[in-house]
């Protein structure tokens, strides 16, 4: 796969259901049980949030947001506004994703000089990373669906209650961390 993807430039998605089929017809009775062990809900879960992240960024929820959250007036409430919204989102996407759509919000509150940048960008990025315990997040997606099929339902619930936990308190913890004085 890896030459396929670099060397040649096959697109990965295409390649991997290639590979996938080959095997399946190599050696059918694996491919069989391989597929008994896939969590389908986690699959069609992450690439319908997928899609509705991309429904979200094209709508142009980003400039709205960017605009909503500097309606309060103090910098430093917009960014923890920020990292909430940024925890959240990421809890059920990608961190990664979520990241360059909260700096991308945030940039003017860091150009305008109040907040220090580093603080801003640590605060939203400490934000959409830790909760990806979420079992809605991709890390969190993949975590679950590695997990034996006869404990994925009480694993499922305890991820789900941590993440709630952390998406209340981690965003907050970054944020007083980051930017509040010491």
């Amino acid at each position: 796969m890896v030459v396929g993807t670099v060397a040649f430039g096959v697109d990965i998605g295409i390649l991997s259901t290639t590979v996938a089929a080959l095997l399946a017809i190599v050696t059918p009775g694996d491919a069989k049980e391989s597929l008994t062990n896939v969590s389908w809900s986690t699959v069609v879960l992450v690439g319908g949030v997928i899609t509705y992240i991309n429904v979200l960024v094209t709508a142009g929820t980003v400039e709205f947001t960017s605009e909503a959250i500097m309606e309060p007036g103090s910098p430093l409430l917009a960014v923890l506004l920020l990292c909430y919204l940024s925890g959240i989102v990421s809890a059920l996407a990608s961190s990664i994703g979520t990241i360059g759509i909260a700096v991308a919000i945030a940039s003017p509150l860091m150009a305008a000089g109040e907040l220090g940048v580093i603080g801003v960008a640590a605060a939203l990025s400490i934000s959409a990373t830790v909760v990806d315990v979420s079992p809605f997040s991709t890390n969190g997606a993949l975590v679950l669906a590695n997990v034996d099929a006869e404990h994925r339902e009480a694993f499922y619930r305890r991820m789900v209650a941590y993440a709630g936990l952390i998406v209340l308190l981690a965003p907050l913890a970054a944020w007083a961390f980051a930017l509040l004085p010491v």
